[in-house]
């Protein structure tokens, strides 16, 4: 009896420390307040926010994957490749849900209100994964190479995020794609780089989700840091 009970209280550390309480119950909201709007309205309009919201689960799960991986075995970072690389891929589908209130619209079946927070919650959600999973994995990258490398890190992270949500809402490329359809997503970006000034938009929309990404990455840290703190003292 008592190795089961020590057994709940570690799953209830491990569920408090990375979050999974609070993410799982926005997450529910969004599907509760989803399925209120399929009821009322009768209009399948937004379902895609399920499937956005699964794909926003994903680079969090591998962030805990990862973590998991590295505790048990911490001197065989190899085996961190696959699940960070998979974190790094599907990262940009998590703060991506923000992008998702473009389709708000005045012609909507239920009141403009209830998409509002619905969407809103839906976006809060996305980044959220977003923020937990890069400052799990920024303090596994920490272990092995320190704080400065780990800050590189999540910066370069962060960047490629910002370019991934212009490549998923812009161009219609999945995560997925760079699995198995690379050469064409190079060739779609080569002209790009190539034109910087005819193509402004890849850069700026990059540049404003990114530093969007980056400030309430930089808010959550500081909270966290304030909290250890005053732990310590």
């Amino acid at each position: 009896m008592s190795s089961f009970l020590n057994t709940i209280q570690r799953v209830h550390r491990f569920c408090v420390n990375h979050l999974v309480y609070p993410l799982t119950l926005s997450s529910l909201l969004v599907c509760g307040l989803l399925a209120g709007r399929l009821y009322l309205s009768q209009d399948g309009q937004l379902r895609f926010l399920i499937w956005n919201l699964f794909l926003a689960w994903i680079p969090y799960l591998c962030s805990l994957w990862t973590d998991s991986l590295h505790r048990r075995n911490p001197q065989r970072w190899w085996y961190l490749l696959l699940p960070g690389a998979l974190w790094l891929i599907f990262l940009p589908n998590a703060p991506y849900l923000v992008t998702d209130l473009f389709h708000l619209s005045d012609h909507s079946p239920v009141p403009m209100w209830y998409d509002i927070g619905l969407l809103a919650m839906s976006a809060w959600t996305g980044l959220f994964l977003a923020v937990a999973s890069l400052n799990i994995m920024q303090g596994v990258v920490r272990e092995y190479v320190g704080g400065i490398v780990s800050w590189l890190f999540a910066f370069g992270a962060i960047g490629l995020s910002g370019f991934g949500i212009y490549l998923g809402r812009f161009l219609n490329w999945n995560s997925w794609d760079l699995l198995v359809s690379p050469q064409e997503i190079v060739a779609d970006i080569i002209p790009r780089f190539a034109h910087p000034i005819q193509n402004a938009q890849t850069f700026g929309v990059t540049f404003l989700f990114a530093a969007f990404f980056f400030v309430c990455y930089l808010m959550f840290v500081s909270i966290e840091h304030r909290k250890t703190e005053r732990v310590e003292n």
